[in-house]
């Protein structure tokens, strides 16, 4: 008897590989994606601005990462106590404008680099309502629990969300040939508008992502958002504000999506890596032994034929970690 609905995966209709080098955008589900593929040694960027909720908010970010904008004092805004920039995540904020400066500089430079060589960007919407800065109309990343009145907000519309990425990735495209993209529409519902109006915002996202999956032949769609509200419905799977998905609701995605975007071979390297991690992990209760030393000289050994097979899967850290133990 089956007891739930399952959501249909796009099996076989693209595949990630850890040869890829990917770009996530988007809400904190995007970051939950990101620590996974990172955790398995996917090449990966998350969020150069930090999070960000709204498609157009992503594109404007997009845009001035290709642009090679590098921001100034004119560019922050003084409140409370912190140098700040509307386009940025709260993390990039600091009562010392130069640091303020120098770490969003610093993440754009990185992030610049990283689009330019990027072969996958995955977008995570999380929601259409957007804040525009009441001075000069352009739409904001971040409050930064201003007051309200120094806002106006409101509700994208479906044509607007398509026509600014067709433009944008037609824009990327150029510039990367091989570029593909990836959408999927965050599962945490944004509950301030009510339960209707969660599902106004989710519908114009998905019918946005939909128009461009059919309009470019490079975009594809992930069902993270049906997977949680008809899949995960139960609130077992949800965390104590009965909104965000709990650790074992994201880990259910994730096994979902490696089904969807790793072939069998890749799955094979990360179960390989996972091996190897939970050995590294491992604390012996007496790290100078003979039997440790011989069980870590395994560990570097299964890393560096892993290496040999896949010469740029970043293990480095590891490797050094495990070479340095040794010597001792």
């Amino acid at each position: 008897m089956e007891l739930r609905t399952k959501v249909e995966l796009p099996v076989g209709q693209y595949e990630i590989r850890h040869a890829d080098k990917l770009m996530l955008w988007g809400s904190c589900f995007a970051e939950n994606i990101g620590e996974k593929l990172d955790t398995y040694k996917f090449t990966c960027d998350v969020n150069p601005f930090g999070i960000l909720y709204n498609p157009l908010s992503i594109a404007e970010g997009i845009a001035q990462l290709y642009r090679g904008k590098r921001y100034t004092d004119a560019d922050l805004r003084y409140d409370r106590g912190q140098w700040f920039s509307l386009m940025h995540h709260g993390s990039f904020s600091s009562p010392d404008k130069a640091v303020c400066l120098e770490a969003i500089n610093r993440r754009m430079e990185a992030g610049e680099e990283h689009l330019k060589q990027a072969d996958w960007l995955l977008f995570t919407w999380g929601t259409a309502r957007v804040y525009e800065w009441c001075e000069d109309r352009n739409i904001v990343g971040n409050c930064h629990k201003l007051p309200e009145r120094l806002f106006t907000r409101r509700l994208l519309e479906v044509e607007e969300i398509v026509s600014v990425y067709t433009t944008m990735l037609g824009e990327l495209k150029r510039m990367n040939p091989h570029l593909k993209i990836l959408f999927t529409v965050s599962p945490i519902r944004h509950v301030r508008d009510g339960m209707h109006g969660n599902q106004v915002s989710k519908a114009t996202l998905l019918l946005a992502a939909d128009c461009l999956c059919r309009r470019l032949s490079y975009c594809h769609y992930f069902p993270s958002y049906e997977i949680m509200m008809d899949e995960l419905r139960d609130y077992r799977f949800y965390a104590d504000d009965m909104f965000h998905p709990t650790p074992l609701a994201v880990n259910y995605i994730w096994e979902c999506f490696s089904d969807t975007a790793f072939s069998a071979d890749t799955r094979i390297v990360m179960k390989q890596w996972d091996e190897i991690r939970r050995g590294l992990a491992h604390r012996p209760f007496d790290a100078t032994s003979e039997a440790y030393r011989s069980f870590l000289s395994q560990i570097l050994l299964k890393i560096e034929r892993l290496k040999e097979k896949l010469p740029y899967l970043d293990a480095e850290k590891e490797i050094k970690l495990c070479r340095a133990i040794l010597k001792k």
